[in-house]
């Protein structure tokens, strides 16, 4: 069995690398059953869980295994938690996409960005202002969740940087809120640091999940880890390996993670058994995460 490091967050016990089992175009529901109780156990007990299928599966696992340690990370896509015209927002996804387009990202990133957008109708400041947090609508995405079995929520990620663009950081607020009154501890999550990360950073999250690195930036990447050294909360790495890419250089990508930006934990997507040791073998190599040994 193997120690991963661990923090606490808000008293719960995490581990400073949280797997997210990626599922290949192959891989069946129980194939991901199976390498998430090959992980469970090698000795971790916390598990991202991007989609339903995670979450039910993660629920199958503690069910046969019978340990309420456990800890799975659900997450909650707040496009359905907010509302234009009584609609739910994700169905306006477009029309969003093309105004964030014309209102905010760089004409040389477009292509990068969103490389099979044509921007068509973009939303007026006065249909933008007429957005609004729909409690129900949230509530009802957060019902089949326990804050008892599942006491932190990654909320947000690609709607998050959107709401911000559109300047309707008050309906996050609102977000954050309502997951704190359900007795959930709220994850903000969001894919541009450089750009979103000095205009939430009073909102009433435990921790920022983001990526770090070059490809998933909007803007400037050393901009984006100057504002990740000095950020008061603590921010989680997101997809740390750049899908894959550096699975051959994590060591130096995670020492550069834990030991220069000083992040908090990173969730790191694995296919593999194998994948999963390699990291866990990797973070014994860095000074930061070795636990210290007691002396007499």
């Amino acid at each position: 069995m193997i120690r991963a490091p661990k923090v606490i967050l808000e008293g719960i016990k995490i581990p400073r690398i949280i797997f997210s089992i990626a599922p290949s175009i192959k891989m069946e529901t129980q194939e991901i059953f199976f390498l998430m109780k090959k992980i469970y156990e090698m000795g971790i007990w916390c598990f991202d869980l991007p989609s339903n299928n995670h979450l039910e599966t993660f629920k199958r696992l503690r069910d046969l295994i019978g340990d309420e340690t456990m800890i799975g990370i659900a997450h909650i896509g707040n496009g359905t938690g907010f509302s234009f015209t009584g609609k739910p927002l994700h169905q306006f996804e477009t029309k969003i996409i093309s105004t964030i387009i014309k209102n905010i990202v760089p004409q040389n990133l477009v292509k990068k960005i969103y490389p099979t957008h044509h921007p068509k109708d973009i939303f007026t400041q006065k249909e933008i202002d007429r957005i609004s947090f729909d409690n129900a609508l949230f509530e009802k995405s957060l019902s089949n969740l326990n804050p008892k079995e599942f006491p932190i929520i990654l909320v947000g990620e690609k709607y998050n940087d959107w709401l911000v663009g559109l300047g309707r950081i008050d309906l996050l607020r609102e977000m954050t809120s309502a997951v704190r009154r359900k007795g959930f501890i709220p994850i903000f999550s969001a894919k541009w640091p450089s750009y979103v990360l000095p205009k939430v950073k009073s909102l009433d999250a435990s921790a920022y999940a983001i990526p770090i690195n070059k490809r998933e930036g909007l803007f400037d990447h050393s901009k984006s880890c100057d504002i990740i050294k000095k950020f008061e909360k603590p921010i989680i790495s997101l997809d740390p390996l750049a899908n894959g890419r550096l699975l051959k250089r994590s060591e130096s990508a995670f020492s550069f993670l834990f030991n220069e930006l000083k992040i908090y934990a990173a969730i790191s997507e694995i296919s593999s058994k194998e994948e999963a040791l390699s990291i866990l073998e990797v973070l014994k190599k860095i000074p930061s995460l070795i636990p210290l040994r007691k002396t007499l």
